[in-house]
């Protein structure tokens, strides 16, 4: 499929991916709580190996395989907890599933940098699994599962991305942040808030799992949230030299350049749903 997009604009390869892929994707979190999970595990699990395959392209050694175990026993665990399907004391069985990390490094012989790879092992976790794992929380706030929730969240990152996208390219002259992405703008910037705002509001009307405000607080969390989990991605992009972060989502680049505001937004909109 890849391949067979190469030969239109990178806007249009956009536009064709977000048709075909974004239905699947809606349709899946909107049908049951069990697809909901189906679809992120599978964006979680391809998300954390992306992660460690670009780790090993500067060099690092993380321990890929424990690593992905252990983010994707959290994934599942977090939706078994909060879905009410076991107590949440199984939760500490986290704590020795990642100590036995510094186990196994004990047994790398050939590895010249065990505990700077130990780090990349628990940031692969840290980045990528519990933000995903957060959704969970999100998700089933309300004490069952809220499709609306985890939907609305989305269409207001998609919105934000649009709306800055178009905005940038028309508009945008005044840099954002340039030392870690030239192309970002300020211009960009308020045209996603904006539109990211137009969401919220949209939701606040159709969507009635969360009040009218609560849309609101959830856009501006993913409007800046969003933007610094974009240029932490740029950062960690430039760090080790590559422009897209893989090639499975045409005119996208790879999940992490999909998903990178989701990823430090989770956190914020969680705290924001458990607090407030």
């Amino acid at each position: 499929m890849t391949s067979a997009l190469n030969k239109y604009s990178n806007l249009k390869q956009r536009v064709i991916a977000a048709l075909i892929g974004a239905p699947l994707m809606l349709l899946g979190i909107w049908y049951s709580p069990w697809t909901y999970f189906a679809v992120f595990f599978l964006i979680c699990l391809l998300s954390i190996w992306e992660f460690y395959q670009l780790l090993g392209l500067d060099g690092n050694a993380p321990l890929r395989m424990w690593g992905t175990f252990s983010g994707m026993f959290i994934f599942t665990l977090t939706f078994l907890v909060e879905s009410a399907i076991i107590p949440h004391n199984t939760y500490f069985w986290i704590f020795p599933l990642l100590s036995c990390i510094f186990f196994i490094k004990l047994y790398k012989k050939a590895d010249l940098k065990p505990f700077t790879n130990i780090a990349f092992t628990f940031l692969g976790i840290i980045y990528v699994a519990v933000p995903f794992s957060l959704l969970h929380i999100s998700s089933f706030v309300n004490g069952e599962y809220s499709y609306q929730i985890i939907l609305g969240s989305l269409l207001l990152l998609w919105a934000s991305d649009t709306g800055a996208y178009f905005a940038g390219t028309k508009f945008g002259k005044r840099k954002l942040f340039e030392r870690i992405s030239p192309k970002k703008s300020w211009e960009g910037f308020v045209g996603g808030a904006a539109t990211s705002l137009l969401m919220s509001v949209a939701l606040g009307y159709f969507y009635q799992d969360l009040a009218a405000w609560e849309w609101v607080c959830i856009s501006a969390i993913i409007v800046v949230a969003g933007t610094y989990g974009d240029l932490v991605e740029s950062l960690f992009k430039r760090s080790i030299s590559i422009k897209d972060s893989g090639t499975i989502i045409p005119g996208h680049g790879g999940l992490l350049d999909r998903f990178d505001g989701l990823l430090l937004s989770s956190p914020f909109i969680a705290t924001f749903l458990y607090l407030f």
